[in-house]
């Protein structure tokens, strides 16, 4: 079975471009050039080594013993929380840039949750000298409002969206009017494997860094460049895809992915799109989409503010349908705990996404002689007034 996206911009069932008419330049262009633009030689050498010298990479592939100890297997965390701006982000946003300034764009415009995806944004555009625009949730504006500060020290401009339930979907939303509205100068980086084609393909792409090292550095510490499990928070899916990525074809391999079960699933207060979500087309795509009836879209809760879409990258609806990886629901409480204790056994603060993630292993039959990669997302700072301002809702100390 194949996992890749083809020709015509699908995985399996999901995929594609639904797009207004007046994008259709503009995806076009992208959809023709991207391909040729990141195999060109020149395009990997300026890449790789922003990836290395700006970025930081590779990110370490750290032997967490007293989690492995707790759970009487062998755990290693992947630190993506150790690149430049705290997330896996930078790694996409960096090769978007590079992709947009050969064709010839001059002003960048993004959307963002948790503010990890516009920081990234803002940073890269500022290393290129190009205007950037962010959109963001009102609601996300206020709790995340360390990196809404990051993103206008880095001279972006943060823009409120004030509609919906005022969070990622309706950031994307006023990104993809901004796009209608300058389709010339102007290229879109999205954010996660979702939207149109090629857009999945190539976050994805940019992404899959992270397997590509991990395969190498688990060789390296263990002989097998193969684990038994790899654990990823999957919202939209970009650091997720980009974990699973080189593992895909490898069957032996169990893929977990962690949802937002919000709540609870039943509670209405979610955002575990897989079991509560049916084929639909949100931000240019069909995927696995939380809706009514009548196909208008449930909002999402997630404690979490880059978990709280209502749909998923196509990659992760295909993987779902296919079976080929397990999607577990992981409540914000779980995802809460899950932050104290990598925090009070490692000594390392994750991302409330991360946390995510982490919850997993809790739901997982994990034997002595396992070997889990655990993506670790993201870094806990954005999420320290949360953390103070949940703690006694769910923390017993």
């Amino acid at each position: 079975m194949n996992f890749n996206v083809n020709e015509k911009g699908y995985y399996g069932n999901f995929g594609g471009a639904y797009i207004p008419e007046m994008l259709h330049p503009n995806v076009e262009e992208l959809r023709n050039h991207y391909l040729e633009i990141i195999h060109d030689p020149a395009f990997q050498a300026e890449f790789q080594d922003l990836l290395r010298d700006y970025v930081g990479r590779p990110t370490p592939l750290y032997l967490a013993k007293r989690l492995s100890e707790k759970y009487n297997t062998t755990i290693y965390l992947k630190r993506e929380d150790l690149n430049h701006t705290g997330a896996h982000k930078i790694n996409n946003t960096i090769g978007q840039i590079l992709v947009a300034k050969r064709l010839n764009k001059h002003r960048i415009i993004a959307e963002t949750g948790a503010g990890q995806h516009g920081v990234a944004t803002a940073t890269a555009c500022a290393l290129m000298g190009l205007e950037c625009i962010v959109y963001m949730g009102e609601v996300d504006m206020e709790r995340q409002k360390p990196n809404v500060e990051r993103m206008r020290m880095l001279g972006a401009t943060v823009v409120p969206a004030r509609s919906g339930s005022k969070t990622l979907k309706d950031a994307t939303n006023e990104a993809i009017r901004d796009w209608i509205n300058n389709p010339v100068d102007t290229h879109y980086i999205i954010g996660s494997v979702v939207g149109p084609h090629p857009y999945p393909d190539m976050v994805a792409r940019f992404q899959s860094v992270i397997s590509e090292e991990v395969k190498k550095q688990l060789k390296a510490k263990t002989g097998s460049e193969l684990p038994t499990h790899v654990i990823a928070c999957v919202g939209g899916g970009s650091n997720a895809a980009g974990a699973f990525y080189h593992f895909l074809d490898h069957k032996e391999v169990r893929l977990i992915a962690a949802e937002a079960a919000g709540l609870g699933v039943t509670s209405g207060y979610s955002a575990a799109t897989t079991v509560l979500g049916k084929p639909g087309i949100i931000h240019g795509s069909k995927t696995l989409l939380m809706q009514t009836e009548d196909g208008q879209i449930v909002e999402p809760h997630s404690i979490s503010a880059g978990l709280d879409y209502p749909g998923i990258g196509p990659i992760h609806a295909h993987l779902f349908e296919t079976g080929r990886a397990e999607f577990m629901a992981i409540t914000d409480k779980e995802a809460f705990q899950s932050a104290v204790l990598l925090s009070r056994l490692e000594g390392i603060i994750p991302a409330l996404e991360s946390a995510h993630a982490i919850s997993a292993l809790d739901h997982l039959d994990l034997k002595k002689e396992d070997v889990v990669v655990l993506n670790l997302s993201g870094r806990g700072d954005k999420d320290l007034q949360t953390y103070i301002n949940r703690k006694s809702e769910f923390m017993n100390d």
